[in-house]
């Protein structure tokens, strides 16, 4: 049962499927709180196009796949809204309202939009992207959402929808609650650069196959100074170990010391933490099988929640629309 008065929003753009970077970040805390917080989880199909404005069917088949990610990993429908971001209209329509009152200069500065325009090779941002934060902002406060599971790489959008809620009480009436972030630990990717990231091809799937997942540590980089696999190894620099403290936790000291000494090498190493990642997935694995043979069901789940949360939407429109003296009448 939902007890408590703070009301959490979370979701994920669907540009593909989630992985392990998403379930360290933000879903393991999901599946935690739903059942403490009215939980609303959306499939952020608009923000998607973002990036993936040209690829219109990979964002409607990533709605089903991130729809069956989130099932898989233990997202109860029973205690948290599923719903679809572009079937909320209202969304879009506090999302004009917002950028009435956030500049130009505001969005070009936010750190997140930055490095991800420079690690897209972006130039000139197109007006979608820039207001990510907005839409954003929107996402959370149209649900009065206060509480945000997100990784640390969110603070600054955060931080955004915090004065963009603030400007409208201000300007308006205290309608909308100010959100706070319930940051997450991060996950590097497999290359050693950056966070495990879908665009970056250094992620493992939350469906991947046993396999699947020994394959791609096999493949992982190391301590770049250890050539001999008796060379002593520094494991503080090894994205292999971290995954050893977030997914072995109870043998971690004891693989710092042998990575260290040398007597253990890097691809036994590999093949430990793929067997421990390998049990992590395999519940994973037997839910997603499940809802893969129930569509209809799978459908129903989002349109239920979809139609949940155009109720909340609606209601909270015409508190906005009623602060600020726009409410003309009712249709």
């Amino acid at each position: 049962m939902n007890m408590s008065k703070d009301v959490i929003l979370t979701g994920d753009r669907t540009t593909g499927q989630l992985h392990l970077g998403h379930y360290v970040g933000s879903l393991r805390s999901r599946v935690q709180l739903q059942n403490e917080y009215k939980t609303y989880i959306l499939l952020a199909d608009v923000q998607a196009l973002t990036t993936h404005y040209d690829q219109p069917g990979l964002i409607a088949d990533s709605v089903h796949q991130v729809t069956l990610d989130y099932l898989a990993v233990g997202i109860d429908p029973n205690q948290a809204t599923l719903f679809i971001q572009s079937m909320i209209p209202e969304i879009a329509e506090l999302t004009v309202i917002f950028s009435m009152f956030v500049t130009v200069n505001t969005l070009r500065h936010n750190p997140t939009i930055k490095t991800e325009a420079r690690d897209r090779g972006y130039t000139d941002l197109y007006y979608g992207f820039l207001g990510y934060p907005v839409s954003q902002a929107v996402d959370i406060a149209f649900c009065k959402a206060t509480l945000v599971p997100a990784g640390e790489d969110q603070i600054p959008h955060i931080e955004t929808a915090r004065k963009l809620v603030r400007r409208f009480n201000e300007l308006y009436a205290p309608v909308l609650p100010e959100p706070r972030i319930l940051t997450g630990e991060r996950l590097g990717g497999l290359d050693g650069i950056g966070k495990m990231s879908k665009s970056m091809g250094n992620a493992i799937s939350l469906n991947a196959s046993p396999d699947d997942v020994h394959a791609k540590l096999t493949k992982a980089k190391t301590d770049p100074a250890r050539v001999h696999r008796t060379d002593p190894g520094h494991p503080d620099i090894c994205p292999v170990f971290a995954y050893h403290q977030l997914f072995r936790k109870e043998h971690a000291v004891e693989i710092h010391a042998s990575c260290s000494q040398g007597s253990i090498g890097c691809r036994d190493c590999k093949h430990l933490a793929g067997t421990a990642i390998n049990e992590l997935l395999s519940p994973f694995r037997e839910r997603r099988a499940y809802y893969e043979q129930r569509g209809n069901e799978v459908k129903e789940i989002l349109a239920e929640g979809t139609r949940q949360a155009r109720q909340v939407a609606r209601e909270t429109m015409l508190e906005v629309r009623e602060a600020m003296g726009i409410r003309y009448f009712d249709l």
